[in-house]
């Protein structure tokens, strides 16, 4: 049985239902164009590099953490490449004004990205001490992962939109 006054259960149990909610409503707009501005793609990911670095510098890795840390951002960078793809971009010939339009397979992409994120969190924080890792360590390595999922997305999606901007652009001077 749940015990719902557990204080240990109100945190996990608050992030899932927020978790549900957010999801539901991606799913809800998925499919749905949305504009795309490329000089705004690379806002997010600064300011998440910028936190990270702060998160890291309170709390520096030692040894081979580092190589862990890049390993984390590599994996991150290369879910988020595929992430990116699954974006559809679209280009109007005669304005070039862009947009994007997110899949329901993204959508699912990310929520299953989230859940094993969750379940590696639960194992590797319960197991920590026993695999000698610190807890801030642990923290570490998810938050370099998110910068590298999130980072080259937007990556992906900036090369791709560019592209498709300059093909719309020579196609209009050959008219």
């Amino acid at each position: 049985m749940i015990d719902l006054k557990d204080p240990n259960l109100i945190g996990p149990l608050v992030g899932v239902l927020v978790l549900v909610a957010v999801m539901g409503l991606r799913l809800a707009r998925a499919n749905t164009a949305r504009p795309l501005k490329l000089e705004y793609l690379w806002i997010m990911p600064a300011v998440l590099l910028a936190m990270t670095g702060l998160l890291i510098w309170q709390m520096p890795p030692q040894g081979l953490e580092w190589l862990w840390l890049a390993v984390a951002f590599a994996i991150g960078g290369a879910i988020g490449w595929q992430r990116g793809r699954m974006m559809a971009i679209s280009i109007d010939p005669e304005t070039h004004a862009l947009s994007q339009t997110q899949s329901r397979a993204a959508v699912l992409f990310l929520l299953a990205i989230v859940a094993v994120r969750f379940g590696l969190r639960e194992v590797l924080t319960g197991e920590a001490s026993a695999l000698h890792l610190s807890l801030a360590f642990v923290t570490d390595v998810f938050v370099v992962f998110a910068v590298g999922l999130l980072g080259v997305t937007r990556l992906e999606m900036f090369i791709r939109a560019r592209r498709l901007l300059t093909e719309a652009r020579a196609a209009k001077v050959v008219s």
